[in-house]
């Protein structure tokens, strides 16, 4: 095998492992679960978890308590993109958020090893509250 067929092979099988790691590395929504939010907070046994919503969710997974009264919040400020059309489809919800403002929905009491998806209605962006 001559020189330059040897460097177009190299060239190639980098150019493979390279496409790889980027459309197949890490999770499929680009989630960073090693990075912790303190976005959770028990006010008189009622547990609140608050959300951004403008250019995605995030923070993109939180953990909260199981078995107990859970509320959400989302949160907008200027938000004009596909995370105002919010979706969670375990709660029956598609809501078309304010551009600028705060939407509480009651999540009630989860239970350990409940997990809880909410997405944009195009499903580019999305979060998860994970009880445990």
């Amino acid at each position: 095998m001559n020189k330059n067929v040897f460097i177009a092979t190299v060239i190639i099988l980098l150019s493979v492992l390279l496409a790889s790691v980027i459309f197949f590395g890490g999770s499929k929504d680009g989630r960073d679960e090693s990075v912790v939010v303190q976005n959770v907070e028990v006010v008189d046994g009622v547990q609140y978890v608050r959300i951004d919503a403008k250019g995605g969710y995030s923070p993109n997974i939180t953990k909260v308590e199981a078995n107990i009264p859970t509320k959400l919040i989302v949160k907008t400020r200027g938000t004009y993109d596909c995370s105002a059309a919010l979706v969670m489809r375990d709660f029956d919800i598609k809501k078309t958020l304010k551009p600028t403002g705060e939407e509480i929905i009651d999540l009630g009491v989860l239970k350990s090893g409940q997990e809880i998806e909410g997405t944009c209605s195009m499903g580019m962006y999305g979060f998860k509250i994970v009880a445990g």
